[in-house]
């Protein structure tokens, strides 16, 4: 089985994997965001900031990405429950 290019060229994982691969990425900028506005505001912008924002970040990541996979078929219920679907 082959699986489609991306257009850099590059092999696309299967459409199976997007309900991983979405709250990974998701995870990954979402508490790299949060934890360095929080560490900015906490310590301020210090020689020690980006170690200290990358302690937080990947204690966050850890926790995020767990519960993101256990939240987000609830969350897409919410949100059928309040958007109406597209027309197509």
């Amino acid at each position: 089985m082959t699986y489609p290019s991306s257009s850099l060229g590059r092999r696309k994982l299967p459409a199976r994997f997007h309900a991983i691969v979405f709250p990974f990425i998701l995870s990954i900028f979402m508490c790299g965001t949060v934890s360095a506005v929080s560490t900015a505001k906490g310590i301020g912008l210090t020689p020690d900031f980006v170690a200290r924002w990358c302690s937080a970040w990947v204690i966050s990541w850890l926790i995020a990405f767990p519960v993101l996979l256990l939240i987000l078929p609830m969350v897409r219920r919410i949100v059928g429950w309040l958007v109406h679907a597209p027309s197509r």
